[in-house]
């Protein structure tokens, strides 16, 4: 270590050091770590909304009738729609498959529930598309039947699959 790195180095106070090595460390943390928790969080919100529906189905019913008022579709195929989006899409979270499609459709849905049902429940939606946002852009991380799948099918797209990235 030269004169200078050594000065400079006694220069830093420790406060600062270990603030330095702190978000070193948290720089450090693979994306894949993060995305677990993000997968998990999210598929457990729109699970628990799907058990809800199935423990009481006319009850459901009337609520889609009289509180969601969902428009253009009968509350009936509404609370179908909305109990097969709650039950595949979280599934399909944990696994990590087709990670970015189930995040659209919970987007979407999201939306309608944000718009038509409950406007006044933005702050609590906005954290779910905050979450949804990341693993949207990112994907669902190498922890994930979606990685496997892209490493599988990356070498038969060729030139075409560019793109390094991992999913």
């Amino acid at each position: 270590m030269s004169d200078a790195t050594l000065a400079s180095t006694r220069a830093i106070s420790t406060p600062v050091r270990l603030f330095l090595q702190a978000r070193a460390w948290l720089d450090a943390v693979p994306y894949s770590v993060l995305a677990l928790p993000l997968r998990f969080g999210v598929a457990w919100i729109f699970w628990n909304a799907a058990q809800v529906k199935l423990i009481n189905w006319e009850r459901t019913i009337q609520f889609f009738t009289d509180e969601y008022q969902v428009p253009i579709l009968p509350p009936e195929i509404a609370a179908m729609m909305a109990l097969a989006i709650e039950i595949a899409c979280p599934i399909l979270l944990v696994l990590g498959l087709f990670t970015r499609f189930a995040v659209i459709v919970l987007m979407a849905m999201t939306a309608v529930i944000q718009i038509f049902v409950y406007p006044e429940a933005w702050p609590t939606h906005l954290q779910w598309t905050a979450m949804m946002l990341v693993l949207l852009c990112r994907g669902a991380g190498v922890v994930s039947v979606d990685h496997l799948l892209w490493r599988w099918v990356r070498p038969k797209l060729g030139a075409s699959a560019h793109s390094e990235r991992r999913t």
